[in-house]
């Protein structure tokens, strides 16, 4: 299907042969190898998120705590992240992308290191708040840092096509590679990774990444530190209550007192925006239609991974009981289908255009979904969980890709780190709203397993409906492109 004029990525002569090969073509001359350096960081912010997940039981037993305490070390890492992501990105584009991208590494890599050698449950909780903060401050900083090294529009387009599909494969081999760790080793060797990414990262930083983005220092936003601290405690304070909601019922304290104070200061942070100078998040910036497409196309499929690995797991190990290393295993062919086709998704980007791209990879999501959905107690792995598993990251990769352009695409230089901080934010509350919503559509059903085939189900038609909304825009995106066309031919 040919792409409109709009939505296709602009494709520019091959680069010269004097500089790297990378995604997107040239600009800085070793921005082959500054991208495979950044996306690495970026994969690795969210393997942390995930790499605690596989051995919770095995901590709660070494540092004897309750499930409560497990929570709060599962959420320690993931609400500061989620909610610092927005200054983070104000920082980067007060600061410069190259210093903030310095300075959250640091705090990462120190605070890693400090959680693999955390003697008891109250360190360990600090330090992983500290790795998300970290983090948070690393995210859009790299995504300000790839705007620089990719300074073109069409080249940066197609840069962030490849860099849309690092996340969640950092998410799933988080998921690999802890359960691998913990059944041969043990849990506190699974730091070593963030560690090592961080300090070579460090290393290479200043040789390879460029200082900033042509025309970006011209316009210095102010911090608006009202409106960080009421989006950070929003954000944060919302996300524990859903997260909470994983073990307790929704009416209860736990659960709807931070829901309702979440609310309250995520209310008052978009009053406050409309009336300063500097907002964090200027009125309008996610309105923009095709970026509001690909921010919800990202919170979407970020919800899609979160679901497939938590009920899986759970699926596999408590319903079929299959060991740890077991069900492990199970996710390789997913990771598979993620890597290859997170190859294949830029030139799929470029020749039918982001919004295309996204369509169709919510589709073949849709139907990895309703594969997932027909998962019984004797259900075939072979036949029906094995199709689900490799049709849901296939889908899951365009839709990654083409989201993150959609979402970056058109961003003045000064806002680079915005874009980035409001794109991870969406990554981020993916996992957290959108799980949160699915688990209690499957808690309306008495039977575990028909349960999880009703979350299977609402996750499928969400992607349906969102594929039909998307397709809506595409055809006025074109209608208004052919009109625009006819009037300058007369």
């Amino acid at each position: 299907m040919p792409s409109s004029p709009g939505d296709r990525v602009t494709e520019q002569p091959p680069p010269a042969r004097s500089r790297s090969r990378e995604p997107g073509g040239g600009g800085w001359p070793r921005a082959g190898v500054a991208f495979t350096v950044l996306g690495v960081v970026q994969a690795t912010l969210i393997f942390t998120v995930t790499l605690i997940a596989v051995p919770l039981p095995a901590i709660g037993r070494e540092f004897g705590i309750e499930p409560s305490g497990l929570l709060l070390i599962t959420a320690a890492y993931g609400l500061p992240y989620s909610g610092l992501l927005l200054f983070g990105g104000r920082l980067a584009d007060r600061y410069g992308g190259r210093r903030m991208f310095v300075t959250g590494l640091a705090i990462f890599a120190v605070a890693s290191t400090a959680a693999a050698l955390a003697p008891d449950v109250a360190l360990l909780v600090a330090m992983r708040f500290a790795q998300g903060a970290g983090a948070a401050l690393t995210a859009p900083a790299a995504l300000a840092v790839l705007r620089a090294v990719f300074p073109a529009p069409a080249a940066f387009d197609r840069a962030m096509a490849t860099w849309g599909g690092l996340s969640v494969l950092g998410s799933v081999l988080g998921t690999l590679i802890s359960g691998v760790i913990t059944s041969w080793v043990s849990w506190r060797w699974m730091f070593a990774v963030p560690v090592l990414v961080a300090v070579l990262a460090l290393a290479l930083t200043r040789s390879l990444m460029p200082g900033g983005i042509p025309g970006s220092s011209q316009e210095r936003p102010g911090l608006d530190p009202v409106g960080a601290v009421l989006a950070t405690l929003g954000i944060s304070v919302g996300s524990y209550g859903l997260i909470a909601s994983g073990d307790r019922p929704w009416t209860s304290a736990a659960v709807s007192v931070p829901l309702v104070v979440g609310v309250v200061l995520l209310g008052a942070f978009l009053v406050v925006e409309r009336r300063v100078r500097h907002a964090l998040l200027p009125p309008g910036f996610v309105r923009e239609p095709r970026r509001f497409a690909g921010l919800f196309g990202m919170l979407l499929a970020a919800s899609g991974v979160g679901l497939v690995t938590f009920l899986l797991s759970l699926y596999l190990q408590q319903q079929r009981g299959w060991s740890t290393l077991a069900t492990t295993g199970a996710f390789v062919p997913f990771t598979l289908a993620l890597i290859a086709t997170n190859r294949a998704a830029a030139p799929v980007v470029g020749r039918f255009g982001p919004l295309r791209a996204m369509v169709g990879g919510l589709v073949v999501g849709a139907a990895g979904l309703a594969l997932l959905a027909g998962a019984g107690r004797d259900t075939s792995f072979a036949l029906v969980l094995l199709p689900g598993l490799i049709l849901l990251p296939v889908g899951l990769s365009l839709v990654f890709s083409g989201s993150a352009v959609l979402s970056t695409s058109d961003v003045p230089a000064h806002q680079a780190g915005l874009a980035g901080g409001v794109m991870n934010t969406a990554m981020e509350l993916g996992p957290t709203v959108g799980l949160a919503t699915l688990m209690a559509v499957a808690a309306t059903q008495a039977d575990v397993i028909v349960g999880y085939q009703w979350a299977y189900g609402a996750a499928c038609v969400a992607y349906l409906l969102a594929a039909l909304a998307a397709t809506a825009l595409i055809r006025r995106h074109t209608a208004t492109a052919g009109g625009v066309d006819a009037a300058s031919e007369s």
